[in-house]
């Protein structure tokens, strides 16, 4: 019976913790994840998903402040896990990722090594592609760079955001990280050295500015943009009057002949009552849902019904 530590935070984990938890070859000793913290408008004190699945599992639940804290380390090192399952935690000091007799593997929600970092879902989308998935491989010292075990492609569809795609690559995760523990407890694990190509991009964090919808690019480019930042954080753009929209699904608009003029990018348009678009470089982006600052989230018609395009 294999001894699991599993290590996570937000409810993309849960999935994979559960589909361990159900597994026959394993049990799951204990559960790593981030201390409790301020939430909402009142600042009280929110446990993370993976503490609220594993309270509810009655499982033991580690929140280190420091990886590197030996007390951590011999509370961690006293449950004699035989592996460690990670995904969506911190980056581990080599004594802890090292610790277990079978090392530690992370679930990847990217096609590694491509999207290596924090954001590989946003990425993927922001760039426009057609097909993403899930990796899981051994940690080692550099971060996401470890020998790939398995992955496991998925289409993503026109119509996917950021939100869709979240939930169907963390129910992809958890199914790959069970097969991976499964060839893992069985001795047939591949164990495959990642491969440097001229094609790779990064996915580092999202920063606030990332949002910002820059209109001297071209129309798909930014509809791609708002899918991978939607519903969080979501792009956004700056109202001639100095307010901010976020725009949370948007459409292109390209001008029906090469000859038809276009304004320049930037440049806003409305006719008060069924459209709101900003010119691009090719064309328009055509929003269809948005949020004005400081109201609610509504579709385009809706807003115009007591929204005015400032001059």
């Amino acid at each position: 019976m294999l001894k699991i530590v599993f290590m996570g935070t937000p409810d993309f984990a849960v999935p994979t913790l559960e589909s361990l938890l159900a597994w026959p070859g394993g049990t799951v000793v204990a559960v790593v994840t981030a201390p409790d913290r301020p939430a909402g408008r009142g600042r009280q004190l929110q446990a993370s998903a993976v503490k609220v699945a594993a309270e509810a599992h009655g499982l033991p639940v580690l929140q280190p402040i420091n990886l590197k804290s030996p007390e951590f380390q011999a509370e961690l090192r006293a449950f004699e896990a035989d592996l460690q399952v990670v995904v969506a935690f911190r980056m581990l000091p080599e004594a802890v990722w090292n610790m277990p007799r079978l090392g530690s593997i992370n679930i990847h929600a990217s096609l590694l090594p491509q999207y290596r970092g924090a954001a590989p879902i946003n990425w993927a989308l922001m760039h426009g592609d057609t097909e993403t998935g899930v990796t899981s491989f051994f940690l080692r010292h550099e971060i996401d760079t470890g020998d790939l075990i398995l992955q496991d492609r998925l289409p993503i569809a026109s119509s996917d955001d950021f939100g869709s795609l979240y939930d169907k690559l963390k129910m992809a995760g958890a199914a790959l990280a069970r097969r991976s523990v499964e060839a893992i407890a069985a001795g047939t694990a591949p164990s495959t050295p990642q491969q440097h190509r001229e094609d790779l991009r990064s996915a580092p964090k999202i920063q606030k500015e990332t949002g910002r919808l820059e209109f001297n690019r071209p129309a798909a480019e930014l509809v791609n943009w708002v899918r991978g930042l939607s519903p969080i954080p979501t792009a956004f753009a700056t109202l001639p009057d100095g307010r901010t929209l976020k725009i949370f699904r948007a459409q292109t608009l390209l001008p029906e002949t090469a000859a038809e003029p276009l304004p320049a990018p930037g440049t806003w348009a409305s006719d008060g009552k069924h459209y709101l678009r900003v010119a691009a470089a090719d064309g328009w982006l055509d929003l269809l849902d948005v949020q004005l600052e400081g109201k609610k989230r509504l579709p385009i018609k809706e807003l115009l019904l007591g929204f005015k395009l400032p001059a």
